[in-house]
């Protein structure tokens, strides 16, 4: 079974779409797109540096228009793509990628909420300094009790010893000085403290926006980060996308559904390499292929010869809303 899944924020770098502008039909969508979002998406994913693309509001637009662009260069033909991959997923702001692409929402109006969703998450980030911290190793008990000791939210869980703590700077700084025991904590270059309590104002925001988009069901198995569950219903996918800004991550119940799935090969959106890095220590035997260049997509092409199945995908509408 073939799964497909979308990186988040962080896995941009500078001048990652620069073969991908090499691409007329891809070029030719990177300016449709930056007209949606009223962002000049090709400046950003080719010049910019790191600094500038760490923003909140410019990195978010470009991640989704760089998977929903290389996945229609990997599936010319989205109706007969859906049969044949067994379940999609995205991290974080990789979840609008994810919803666009089995259907629930068009790239146009992906690209218009992701464009509200990063400048109301960088205006909620200003209100306050807050930040994130990856917590790597540890026991998982002793991690989250010292997050919930410091007044944190762990607002990624990624499964296998890596969760991320959220909140103000004040809170962060105290983590460092009592941190759990046998764990390495890495201080993240973002901008606030996403998926936690802060980004309510986020919330109110996109609410209002998501009342006037319409969907549609999806048309393959479509996972949550919310709790891991296959959610059926593209209103409540919209809902869902709204809500989990201010709601952690749970990636660790993403990769349990799809180890429970039998999914036997993973491939990862461009800037790929964090969740395939993931799924390396969380999913044993599965095989993994990170797209990040044209030039892979015949043999990406291939590996979804090798795990796809023309039976793997429910008929739409048969799994229920988790």
């Amino acid at each position: 079974m073939l799964a497909i899944v979308a990186p988040g924020q962080g896995a941009q770098s500078p001048g990652f779409l620069n073969p991908w502008l090499e691409e007329s039909r891809f070029a030719a969508g990177l300016s449709k797109l930056s007209e949606v979002s009223g962002t000049d998406l090709a400046h950003y994913g080719t010049e910019a540096d790191a600094d500038t693309i760490r923003d909140t509001a410019i990195a978010q637009p470009l991640l989704v228009a760089a998977g929903l662009l290389a996945a229609a260069e990997l599936f010319p033909d989205p109706a007969q793509a859906y049969p044949r991959i067994g379940v999609v997923a995205g991290h974080s702001v990789g979840e609008i990628t994810a919803a666009a692409g089995v259907g629930v929402i068009s790239s146009e109006q992906a690209m218009v909420f992701v464009a509200e969703r990063g400048q109301a998450m960088a205006a909620a980030s200003a209100a306050r300094p807050t930040s994130m911290t990856a917590v790597i190793g540890g026991k998982p008990d002793e991690v989250l009790a010292a997050i919930e000791r410091h007044g944190l939210t762990p607002a990624n869980n990624n499964g296998s010893g890596q969760i991320v703590a959220a909140g103000t700077t004040e809170q962060l700084a105290a983590l460092a000085g009592d941190p759990p025991p046998r764990a390495r904590l890495i201080p993240l270059s973002v901008a606030g403290a996403f998926h936690t309590v802060h980004m309510e104002p986020a919330v109110a925001r996109l609410a209002e926006l998501a009342s006037g988009i319409a969907t549609q069901d999806p048309r393959t198995r479509l996972l949550s980060n919310a709790d891991g569950q296959v959610v059926g219903d593209g209103r409540e996918v919209l809902d869902r996308l709204v809500r989990q800004v201010a709601a952690p991550v749970r990636w660790d119940l993403c990769l349990e559904a799809m180890a429970g799935l039998g999914v036997t090969g993973l491939l990862e959106l461009p800037p790929a390499g964090t969740l395939t890095g993931i799924a390396k220590r969380n999913l044993k035997g599965v095989e993994l292929f990170a797209l990040n260049t044209p030039d892979q997509l015949a043999e990406a092409r291939a590996f979804i010869d090798q795990h796809g199945d023309a039976a793997a995908g429910p008929a739409v509408g048969t799994e229920a809303a988790g």
